[in-house]
């Protein structure tokens, strides 16, 4: 199998990378950025979901950015070699893709505000690349933690599939599932870009905005 191949395809799960019961790196509590706990369980009333919308740098900075946002971490999610470490996401053999964890609260903004951003803010057409970047961990992906969240999903998607199809993109490919094991990224990729302000970002959009 070619290099290009092996990275535009998903692992199949009996070829996965095995990964371990537990991680082998420690990860910041606290979100640098917005003073608030970034591996701790969303506080009451608040509401979680997990974005994948390219290299998660760029787009952890995105969604700390919006007005309702609690806290961001970056991490791993949608495969299946449990704890990954970043070498092992990047092989392609672990199915996991970069995913960013947002906590919002409601009262403060809505999730379709959110999914607004999400839409506008890559090529969610792409599949297992974004722009230059090639590979499964690259995929456009949401993973909802609510039957109503992924109802939204799939109806903003629906609304601005034909927003971007007469500028001469394809099908929508985002990967829409359940939000089910979020591993945690290693200490330094956390808010990346708070401590790198000069560091990479990949914002691969169309140019579109999501429809009023």
């Amino acid at each position: 199998m070619s290099f290009f191949k092996q990275k535009s395809a998903l692992v199949e799960p009996d070829a996965a990378l095995p990964g371990r019961p537990e991680p082998t790196f420690a990860v910041p509590a606290d979100n640098i950025v917005l003073g608030t706990p970034q591996t701790a369980p969303a506080p009451e009333g608040f509401e979680e979901v997990w974005f994948g919308t390219g290299c998660f740098w760029g787009t952890e900075e995105i969604f700390w950015q919006q007005p309702g946002v609690y806290t961001t971490a970056v991490g791993y999610a949608g495969g299946y070699t449990p704890n990954p470490t970043y070498e092992e996401v990047c092989s392609g053999r672990t199915g996991q893709t970069e995913a960013v964890r947002v906590v919002y609260d409601p009262a403060k903004t809505t999730f379709t505000n959110l999914l607004k951003v999400f839409w506008e803010t890559h090529d969610p057409t792409q599949g297992m690349r974004q722009g230059n970047d090639l590979g499964s961990q690259y995929r456009s992906a949401v993973y909802y933690t609510t039957d109503a969240q992924r109802a939204e999903i799939e109806r903003t998607r629906d609304l601005y599939a034909p927003v971007i199809k007469p500028l001469g993109y394809g099908d929508i490919t985002t990967e829409i599932a359940p939000a089910k094991d979020f591993f945690y990224a290693e200490g330094y990729h956390q808010q990346y870009l708070a401590k790198n302000p000069n560091g990479y970002r990949c914002h691969s959009n169309t140019g579109a905005k999501f429809p009023a």
